[in-house]
């Protein structure tokens, strides 16, 4: 059994190693993606995008605009940079916009 010592561990710390030793992260990361979606792309995407789920490292986005589609597919890798960057770690690999 580990010994732990959590007198003088950061409560950081203890929540990161909770959610490695309980496999939570990719469950986070499906949370924190949505959220950066909604911020990086605004109202005006935000209201055109009926589904946002992340499957291991590639992001499906439903989009009920096809102009819209058509208009962002364009810039997928600076989307997926983007996010990546408000995520502060390469969550996202690859974008798919149906």
């Amino acid at each position: 059994m580990k010994k732990r010592n959590n007198e003088n561990q950061p409560i950081q710390d203890i929540l990161k190693e909770f959610v490695q030793v309980n496999n939570l992260q990719s469950g986070l990361d499906k949370v924190d993606v949505r959220e950066a979606w909604a911020n990086l792309m605004g109202n005006g995407v935000n209201n055109y995008t009926t589904a946002i789920e992340l499957k291991h490292d590639t992001l499906y986005v439903q989009l009920s605009s096809s102009v819209l589609r058509e208009e962002l597919s364009y810039g997928t890798e600076k989307i997926i940079k983007m996010l990546n960057e408000s995520l502060r770690k390469e969550v996202v690999k690859k974008l798919v916009l149906r």
